[in-house]
């Protein structure tokens, strides 16, 4: 999206470890001063993710970076992982001159919501978790390739394709049934976003599998999200859905399993909203209305 009546989009690169983190960031029509949320996305999307949620923050400033590996951050060097993550959103927070944010994370970006709060405390004031951020159902021992494969599913293979122009990519999200009935001009824009040439004279998907591969790895096991929960301090919500990147119940956490995280962080407030999958709880109308309406009210908390 190009901008709205209430922002005015750019898109910036700022220095990290290792290349250019890119972001875009929505900027109010309003007085200095405005409150910014930290919007952060998916482990295979891009800042284009957050169009729909910024358009409902008038008079909030909304910055949202590509994650090393995605989006126009993919030549970055380096591993990634949730810690990297949550240094290169502090860089991002320093060259706009932002304080504090409230964060907003969607998915894998709401694990690195929680690693950015621990490492960088003083830069959060309070946590939004999309569909993410607590521990999934994930067996001990299992290796890399099957990990990802078994949390993204599909999502993982499409790292590896290749499509002859943008219109032969749209048509494969088309038949994806996550959005069947949620295809807008900006999910569009989103995807279309996604593409980069793959030296071949074909294109692919700019995400690298390799940093998914690291990332999937990191925030399921190992200590990193462990020790940011058991050092959470700042007021954190989690909202779930029940239907998950297929558009399948029950969504990427099981009742049993959303109790069992639920009873071990006692601190996060959830809500479970029925009607969106993983996806459109995002990126679709309604979905937004549900995630701008939670940032506002922890903005308003937040004074």
């Amino acid at each position: 999206m190009d901008g709205t009546v209430s922002h005015t989009y750019r898109q910036i690169d700022v220095p990290v470890d290792g290349g250019l983190l890119h972001a875009g960031v929505w900027e109010p029509d309003a007085a200095p001063g405005v409150p910014s949320v930290l919007a952060i996305h998916g482990v295979t999307a891009s800042h284009l993710a957050w169009p729909f949620v910024a358009e409902r923050l008038p008079g909030v400033r909304v910055i949202a970076p590509d994650l090393r590996g995605r989006g126009r951050s993919n030549a970055i060097e380096g591993s990634a992982g949730m810690a990297v993550h949550a240094d290169d959103l502090a860089a991002l927070l320093d060259a706009l001159g932002v304080d504090r944010a409230v964060v907003v994370g969607h998915s894998m970006g709401a694990f690195v919501a929680l690693v950015f709060a621990a490492r960088h405390p003083g830069r959060v004031s309070r946590v939004v978790l999309v569909d993410g951020g607590l521990p999934l159902d994930v067996p001990e021992g299992i290796d890399t390739d099957a990990l990802v494969a078994g949390i993204l599913g599909p999502t993982a293979a499409r790292l590896s394709m290749t499509f002859a122009d943008t219109g032969e990519y749209l048509d494969f999200w088309r038949r994806h049934p996550a959005f069947a009935d949620a295809w807008t001009p900006e999910l569009e824009r989103y995807l279309a976003y996604d593409l980069v040439d793959d030296g071949a004279g074909a294109l692919r998907p700019a995400t690298s599998y390799a940093t998914t591969a690291d990332d999937t790895v990191d925030m399921n096991t190992g200590t990193t999200l462990s020790d940011a929960l058991a050092g959470l301090r700042h007021p954190t919500r989690l909202i779930t859905v029940p239907r998950g990147l297929q558009d399948e119940p029950p969504g990427l956490y099981a009742p049993a399993q959303l109790d069992r995280v639920l009873t071990a962080n006692p601190s996060v407030r959830h809500e479970r909203v029925d009607g969106f999958n993983h996806y459109t709880i995002v990126m679709s109308p309604g979905g937004a209305d549900v995630v701008a309406a939670a940032a506002r009210e922890e903005l308003a908390a937040a004074g």
